[in-house]
């Protein structure tokens, strides 16, 4: 049964404890970059016979597959995917930025470029479980930034085929190349290039710890999105919410991963209560239900505190990733709300509108990052330059201060190659 607290009556260590992983991977990980990164698509190949039990001639996806995995896939279904990635364009093109140059001072133009990435790899988990959902969610900002190359990795099954609707999804995305491998084999080709596969600059997408590890150890070869940690949703809700709903939804997070976290902060203690109630009802009727109960039970919450005001200040010292806010008049309290990934609003939006088709990303910040991390956006496949002119007469107005800054600071050269142009010809 999930616990249930009092806000002030029990230590704020077991408040705002969070479970971590207790894998230890780093050196496994490391020797398959490393085989991977000395074999190329050798190391690969052997790696998807080893985990996904896949004897592979090829690894790219063909488009003989492309079309198979079409027809696998009901019309019906397509034509939501259809609507779902819509939904995401129109809220990432809002994000693109504009590149800007100043010229308002006579002699001197400064500017700044926004540049799209070259290549981008995107991780979507795969094997037993399919995840089309990643698929529009990461490429679709992808394709909006401008990368001129986006590539997935997914595991394939042991018939060496990948699961259809991420193809399918793939397609509707507009991704340019799809490769059968997973794991940390997969980020290392990502990082490093195989004969198959291209290095990418980016590598993002969520994955197992050995995934989360991997996109450790290859930061800085390229760029990642963020190490994920297990899920989570923190839903404060009034005592006029309704249980069985914000049960639901307290569920829909809990049936992801035993490790996942769901929490409740509410300032009523009969509906903490009922809420609690209602799990008992809710979890035997899961089909993973084995997953959920070890969730609630080892990392759920509920936490009943003074007033909404005081729920929000423990869901800021939290930082989910996904909070949803049940009360009336949710707006009265969104500035107030500072740390969260993704915030849902009001009594009619589950944190599945946001997984799946509301428009928002569903790559967010874990573990508490959302204090300093943002979800995955078209900012994160794009980079930016600047760059400066000025005519000889603007830099003589300036040589003799950036002289003496530079004298400051011990940096004669500095100083002498900002003068040099002022003093004439010798």
């Amino acid at each position: 049964m999930i616990k249930l607290m009092k806000y002030g009556e029990v230590p704020n260590t077991e408040i705002f404890a969070r479970m971590q992983p207790k894998m230890n991977v780093e050196q496994i990980v490391a020797d398959i970059i490393e085989n991977v990164k000395q074999n190329g698509d050798k190391a690969v190949k052997e790696y998807c016979l080893k985990f996904d039990k896949a004897q592979l001639d090829s690894l790219l996806v063909s488009p003989e597959e492309m079309a198979e995995a079409k027809a696998l896939v009901e019309p019906e279904f397509y034509d939501i995917l259809e609507k779902a990635a819509e939904n995401i364009r129109v809220f990432h093109e809002k994000q693109k930025r504009n590149s800007f140059i100043i010229n308002d001072r006579p002699g001197i133009v400064m500017g700044q470029k926004v540049i799209p990435m070259d290549k981008a790899g995107l991780y979507v988990p795969g094997g037993t479980a399919a995840y089309p959902s990643t698929v529009l969610m990461d490429a679709i900002p992808a394709k909006i930034a401008g990368v001129k190359e986006v590539v997935i990795v997914t595991p394939p099954n042991a018939e060496g085929k990948i699961n259809p609707y991420i193809l399918a999804a793939a397609q509707v995305a507009g991704v340019d190349k799809i490769f059968k491998t997973g794991g940390a084999q997969a980020i290392a080709a990502l990082a490093f290039g195989t004969e198959s596969i291209p290095k990418v600059d980016k590598i993002v997408g969520p994955g197992n710890a050995f995934v989360a590890e991997a996109k450790k150890q290859v930061y800085g070869i390229v760029s990642i999105d963020m190490i994920a940690g297990p899920s989570e949703i923190l839903i404060v809700a009034d005592g006029k919410s309704n249980p069985r709903h914000v049960a639901a939804d307290l569920l829909s997070q809990a049936e992801h991963d035993v490790m996942a976290s769901a929490v409740l902060v509410t300032d009523c203690m009969d509906f903490a209560k009922a809420v609690q109630a209602e799990l008992e009802v809710q979890i035997p009727l899961l089909e993973r239900a084995q997953i959920a109960r070890a969730s609630i039970d080892d990392n759920g919450k509920i936490i009943v505190a003074e007033s909404l005001n005081a729920a929000i200040e423990i869901a800021n010292e939290i930082a989910p990733e996904h909070l949803e806010l049940c009360v009336d008049n949710p707006f009265d309290y969104l500035d107030a709300i500072r740390h969260a990934g993704s915030i849902f609003m009001g009594r009619n939006c589950p944190e599945a509108l946001g997984d799946y088709f509301a428009g928002p990303n569903h790559t967010l910040p874990t573990s508490g990052t959302a204090k300093f991390s943002s979800p995955l956006s078209v900012d994160d496949f794009v980079k930016k330059t600047q760059y400066t002119y000025f005519t000889r007469d603007a830099l003589a107005a300036v040589a003799k201060d950036v002289f003496t800054f530079a004298t400051k600071e011990g940096l004669t050269a500095h100083a002498k190659s900002a003068i040099i142009r002022t003093e004439g010809e010798a």
